[in-house]
């Protein structure tokens, strides 16, 4: 347990253009949404490598158009697992590729973006350091948020991939990738350095949403910023919460996310090389 607490709070890659040099091949490209990422091809400590074109890490999906449509419906997008809460649905519905199914999981989002809400003026007010951290932290929503994420892998159509997402395609998704890459087998700086990579595929819209959450919600400027930052000691804060509740990620994974080790070795198969 202490190693690998240590591991997760000492691992502290530095964000530089090798979390990013495979964008070209690892970036999909849209016109209507940002943040769009497959998650394959990372190294896992056994020596496999994660498969391509089967799983998809995204940012908020409203402003897809045709075109973009078209692409994911070709990419074989067959299952859309939606983190955000009601208001920002309502804000910004999902447009969804040609057969696709989305599934709605929005436990621990469920008053993000509702202005009137006790959770959004603490939010407005707070500390945003404070806030991220309390915010990845807090397990308790993880079981109803990603638990059927693992069980919808497990049963996806061999020809099909599986796209999960929320606004930003930062905090909650960010979470959902690394417990994904984990159970996978990938290191801790590798999953790391995914989550790090936010700040690069998202480095032209934050300017724009930090404005946008001043405007819209009063925030101050400083919370905003601190709030749209990709920091590891964020999301070292979810896994440092694991393992104190749970011993182990692994345990965590078997005791919370149903994947004990025939299911954990059925997930291997299925979406490693």
């Amino acid at each position: 347990m202490k190693k690998l607490l240590y591991l997760f709070l000492l691992a502290n890659p530095l964000f530089s253009s090798a979390q990013i040099a495979d964008s070209a091949k690892r970036e999909v490209k849209l016109q209507g949404a940002i943040n769009i990422r497959d998650v394959g091809g990372y190294a896992t400590k056994d020596g496999r490598h994660v498969k391509w074109g089967k799983i998809y890490r995204s940012a908020e999906l409203n402003n897809l158009t045709d075109a973009d449509l078209l692409k994911l419906q070709q990419l074989g997008i067959a299952r859309v697992d939606d983190f955000r809460g009601p208001f920002e649905v309502k804000l910004a519905p999902d447009k969804l590729p040609l057969n696709a199914t989305r599934i709605d999981l929005p436990s621990g989002s469920e008053h993000i973006g509702d202005s009137g809400s006790s959770f959004s003026k603490t939010m407005m007010k707070g500390n945003g350091d404070l806030l991220m951290l309390n915010f990845y932290s807090n397990t308790a929503p993880f079981a109803n948020r990603y638990r059927p994420v693992f069980k919808e892998l497990l049963q996806l159509n061999p020809d099909s991939a599986l796209l999960f997402h929320c606004t930003a395609g930062k905090d909650r998704t960010g979470i959902a990738a690394a417990l994904i890459l984990y159970a996978l087998g990938v290191n801790e700086k590798t999953i790391m350095r995914d989550y790090l990579a936010t700040k690069y595929y998202r480095n032209s819209e934050n300017e724009k949403a930090i404005s946008g959450m001043v405007k819209n919600y009063g925030m101050d400027e400083a919370t905003a910023r601190k709030m749209m930052e990709a920091k590891e000691k964020y999301l070292n804060a979810t896994f440092v919460s694991i393992i104190r509740q749970y011993g182990t990620v692994n345990h965590y994974l078997e005791s919370v996310m149903a994947l004990d080790k025939k299911m954990l070795q059925k997930l291997r198969t299925l979406y490693l090389n």
